[in-house]
């Protein structure tokens, strides 16, 4: 994968006519820095940032754009396997989810511009699902796990976030699909009038899809959104605020599905720490 330099976003101030009472919301959209962390171009953005950065292409409606929360297991994979890191470089947003790349991407900033926080993917759900509340040009599509699991989320966020719109949802089968289930997806998602689309497929799969077919896929924003759809369907355990915060949220979840990730996480962190240290040594 290149290795790109720090790209400047430029995005100006944005005013969108929204809801039933046609109130006008102002979205300033800051210029959005992108440091590359082995590789990989992360974006130096907070919730705000990354939900007003979201919500405004969903609004245009004019193209597909790709927005992944990368921790050091994606990162370290795109750096090292060169089919993954060509596929995420077909993503338009990358947001620092694991402390790591924070405190990486905190190394190349000034001290007032310095990030306080991560953004973890399923926060930036949550987010993203409270500002599109009650919003009617904003509709959400969930797409991966079980159908049980899916309809346990439209409860969900129903109740949470009253006005939100789960315009539609998709569990593709177990396996391999069927040849004509991408044309299936996609007739769905057009269907529904989704332009925030939410893809639970784990990774590195949903990253996979996204970019394969990003040139195919009906317009909206498209997430790799990873566990979330378990978090918040309650049938997995988020690791406490405080453990996330000082970035042991891994050592919580191999705590709690020790079998299937071990492995991930001991050759995946190795990984991001040894490529880090030979960027640094090598700059």
């Amino acid at each position: 994968m290149r290795r790109p330099r720090a790209l400047l976003l430029s995005c100006s101030a944005a005013v969108f006519c929204l809801g039933a009472k046609r109130s006008y919301v102002l979205w300033r959209i800051p210029v959005m820095i992108h440091i590359p962390v082995i590789g990989l171009p992360i974006a130096a953005t907070d919730y705000a940032g990354a939900v007003a950065w979201v919500l405004e292409r969903a609004l245009a409606g004019t193209g597909v754009y790709a927005v992944e929360a990368a921790n050091t297991h994606v990162a370290a994979l795109a750096r090292s396997d060169r089919a993954f890191g060509q596929a995420m470089e077909r993503f338009d947003l990358i947001c620092p989810d694991g402390m790591p790349l924070v405190w990486a991407v905190n190394s190349r900033l000034s001290r007032e511009s310095k990030l306080t926080d991560r953004v973890y993917g399923p926060t930036l759900m949550l987010e993203t699902l409270k500002a599109s509340a009650g919003v009617g040009e904003l509709r959400h599509f969930l797409l991966g796990g079980k159908a049980s699991t899916l309809t346990k989320l439209r409860d969900e966020f129903a109740g949470r976030y009253p006005g939100v719109i789960i315009a539609g949802t998709h569990a593709p089968p177990f396996g391999e699909w069927p040849a004509d289930e991408f044309a299936r997806i996609c007739d769905k998602i057009r269907e529904s009038g989704a332009n925030l689309i939410w893809v639970g497929l784990g990774c590195p799969r949903q990253e996979y899809w996204i970019a394969a077919h990003k040139d195919r896929l009906p317009a909206g924003v498209y997430f790799g959104i990873g566990a979330a759809f378990a978090f918040h369907a309650g049938e997995v355990r988020q690791a406490p605020v405080p453990i996330q915060r000082l970035g042991f949220e891994w050592l919580y979840r191999l705590c709690m599905e020790p079998r299937r990730l071990l492995r991930r996480y001991l050759v995946f962190n190795s990984l991001f720490v040894f490529h880090m240290l030979r960027d640094r040594l090598t700059q």
